[in-house]
């Protein structure tokens, strides 16, 4: 599940898709004729008639007069206020897994997010003869839980507190752009630091929003100890897999279950069988209740990060080079995925998982540039905002805005002279484990030596045991046959650049400059590379992350560390570059955000930033005035039935389907969607990459369902927020439960959620 934003005029939430429903619905509402019809409310009116304009706000937002006015006009039950207090509930059940959103819902540490969220625990608790990416998983007791790798987390949050002042103040002062980067680290560091000082089991992290104009220091318990409980096959969780993705109707089982638990003391702790449930201080509701078309929903989670406050000359070269350029390379590592799907042993399954975050990724920057092209009203619209903002700085008194901006734009004008070289050499040098493991050791033995508040960030005594643990689960992920691979084909790339825009390249490769970089003459390369390396060890690798020096990274006779020293002085030429123009920057874009918002009014949602965020709107198909089916908002297992062939993707267990032919639903049958089971539900929510697993609640505040996807009609609201199109779907809360009722003898969590199986 994906999705990008950005609003010409950013007031409020958005994002959806169309789903299908075999009753004859009114076309204004899509809701079933009643018996005896009533007069529709004002409430009804104002619902059936709203369009959502877009926007992921933080909570701190929620009281903005438009927010006040349209909870009003919708007869929305809970209180705007509670929305405000992320300390509270019912934001303070929602979680980050630090990629994916998830929400507490009980109060033994039970965490539902979705499907697709933990492949990678999945995968760690897999082997050729047990494979739970395609098997799934449930664990019938709390001792059979398995633990989802060394890595896993989950976030919670304790703390916000506003640190604009300490952030920014006097940083103009400091005239070395280099220098002002590192003083900007330095601050950020500090307040780190003092915030996780004497108290153990604390991650605390300094967010920027508004590009770089507001910060804030969010405390969060970070907990390790991380278990799998519950995980639907995958031909229910990943039902209609590829083809399916970003379309609409769906018809996906979507969710899985996680627990966290701490030591006896309540402390976040490492894995050990002595662990205890993780006791929340709230957790959702679920409600099998259900929804109807024009219901309040709204979602809460951790979107990871969107493109909306980008300047107009910005998006613009997204939509020329950026994006593009992603797109051919998303192709590329996919086809290396899908040629490993039969390998033999554990290659096959991390071919699976691979496969399926580049398919996710390429259809999504697609569905951007097509929605784009097909609507280029859509650009003209953030043409305009840009033009608004500008002439906001054009006013007079406004002349240190106007020239900020000004040479903002500059700057990205320059930094695109490079742009070709630059995507390169990250594709090259991120395209194998080895060698990106290979440079953290040097970086690590480079600021081993320093003190540990002058360190860089990210390498400092409190980054250790996230390093260590994710060096323990490396051989979970990490397959030889895929990773040369992708550092063949970034290096290919690489080599068809031009010989100036690449010296880096034959650094890399330990060659003389003017070689002739074919693919014969890289495979050499690589052949002794992959012949010698030592690495693959984990007690090489755990020794040198943890106690490794320059010497010894100098002595070391492993081709992949050879490598990454010869490249080190690049890396920091390159950092030192980047940290310039960053340290430029600081005081520049927040002077364009600050036109964009007085140019829309004041109500501007900041860029996601994987930071809690919440967004509202209405249950609504992307054809509200469509009797077609396909058309309605919500999905029936009829539906899944007609589409199941046997073969994946369309391949749901014999005895789902069973059920559903015998209409075996029970209390879980919708009575307006002719008795079926609701499946799938599509909205006008506004969501992008991160809110994956993220709780979808009604206007009481309780767990309906999950997001997991939007539609590929929606897909340009990485750029420019599009009303009319933009959904979200996710999975009814009556489809979770009824599975784990009906099919998967799941009825201990059901009952734990405070719920009482049925069938």
């Amino acid at each position: 599940m994906k999705r990008f934003f950005v609003s010409s005029f950013v007031l409020l939430a958005a994002c959806g898709g169309g789903n299908a429903q075999p009753v004859v619905n009114n076309a204004a509402t899509q809701t079933p004729p009643a018996a005896e019809p009533k007069a529709p409310t004002e409430k009804d009116l104002f619902r059936a008639s709203y369009a959502n304009p877009g926007g992921m706000w933080m909570p701190s937002q929620m009281m903005l007069p438009q927010h006040l006015e349209t909870f009003k006009k919708m007869g929305v039950t809970i209180d705007p206020q509670k929305l405000s207090d992320p300390l509270s509930a019912p934001l303070s059940s929602i979680v980050s897994l630090g990629g994916c959103s998830a929400s507490f819902v009980s109060d033994k540490g039970l965490v539902v997010t979705n499907h697709h969220c933990v492949q990678g625990a999945l995968q760690n608790n897999s082997s050729a003869g047990q494979n739970l990416v395609e098997n799934g998983f449930l664990a019938k007791t709390m001792t059979e839980e398995k633990s989802a790798g060394p890595a896993e987390r989950i976030f919670v949050v304790q703390a916000y507190k506003d640190v604009t002042k300490e952030m920014r103040d006097g940083l103009e002062n400091v005239k070395d752009f280099a220098k002002r980067e590192e003083e900007s680290e330095k601050r950020q560091k500090a307040l780190v630091s003092a915030c996780e000082k004497d108290r153990p089991g604390l991650r605390c992290q300094v967010s920027g929003f508004f590009r770089g104009g507001q910060y804030q220091l969010i405390e969060m318990l970070e907990i390790r100890d991380v278990r799998l409980v519950y995980v639907p096959s995958r031909s229910q969780g990943d039902y209609g897999g590829e083809i399916d993705n970003w379309e609409w109707p769906r018809h996906t089982a979507d969710f899985s279950f996680y627990r966290a638990y701490v030591g006896k003391d309540g402390k976040p702790a490492d894995y050990s069988p002595e662990n205890v449930p993780y006791q929340p201080k709230t957790h959702l509701k679920v409600t099998t209740a259900g929804l109807k078309p024009g219901d309040f929903v709204m979602i809460a989670g951790y979107p990871g990060s969107t493109t909306r406050t980008a300047t107009a000359a910005e998006t613009h070269n997204n939509v020329d080079w950026a994006w593009p350029t992603r797109i051919d390379y998303y192709k590329q590592r996919y086809a290396i995925a899908e040629a490993h799907l039969k390998d033999p042993g554990d290659t096959a399954i991390k071919a699976t998982v691979l496969q399926q975050g580049m398919q996710n990724g390429l259809e999504k920057f697609e569905g951007v540039l097509q929605g784009l092209s097909k609507n280029p009203d859509l650009l003209k619209q953030k043409d305009d905002l840009d033009r608004k903002a500008k002439a906001v700085a054009a006013q007079p008194g406004h002349e240190k805005q106007k020239a900020a901006i000004e040479r903002m734009e500059a700057l990205f004008a320059e930094q695109k002279k490079s742009q070709a070289s630059d995507f390169e050499r990250g594709m090259a040098l991120s395209g194998s484990r080895l060698l990106t493991t290979s440079l953290s050791f040097v970086r690590w033995a480079e600021e081993r030596p320093k003190a540990d508040a002058e360190r860089k960030a990210g390498y400092q005594d409190r980054d250790m045991p996230r390093a260590l643990a994710s060096q323990k689960s490396f051989v979970k992920s990490y397959d030889k046959t895929l990773d040369r691979a992708g550092l063949k084909l970034g290096l290919l790339r690489a080599a068809k650049l031009p010989e100036a825009d690449r010296p880096w390249l034959t650094t890399l490769l330990g060659v003389a400059k003017g070689t002739k970089l074919d693919e014969a003459a890289i495979e050499k390369v690589l052949d002794g590379w992959y012949k010698d390396v030592q690495i693959e060890d984990e007690k090489v690798r755990t020794e040198l992350l943890q106690k490794g020096t320059m010497a010894q990274l100098n002595a070391s006779k492993d081709p992949f560390v050879k490598a990454a020293l010869r490249l080190w002085p690049t890396v920091k030429a390159e950092e030192k570059k980047d940290d310039t123009r960053r340290g430029e920057l600081m005081l520049l874009t927040p002077a364009y955000t600050d036109a964009l918002k007085e140019a829309v009014g004041g109500a501007l949602a900041p860029d996601a930033n994987s930071t809690l965020r919440i967004t509202y709107g209405t249950v609504r198909s992307l054809h509200p005035e469509s009797k077609d089916s396909k058309d309605w908002p919500f999905t029936v297992a009829s539906q899944l039935l007609a589409k199941n062939t046997g073969k994946w993707p369309f391949n749901a267990p014999e005895r789902q389907l069973t059920a559903f032919k015998a209409k075996n639903f029970g209390p879980y049958a919708d009575p307006t969607l002719n008795g079926e089971l609701p499946l799938n539900f599509m909205s006008d929510l506004d969501i992008t990459g991160g809110n994956s697993g993220s709780a979808v609640m009604n206007d009481k505040g309780e767990l309906v369902g999950l997001a997991f996807d939007g539609n590929k009609e929606g897909l340009a609201s990485e750029a420019v927020f599009d009303t009319k199109v933009t959904r979200t779907i996710q999975v009814d809360a009556r489809y979770m439960i009824w599975t784990m009722d009906a099919i998967d003898n799941a009825d201990h969590l059901v009952r734990e959620m405070g719920l009482e199986p049925k069938l």
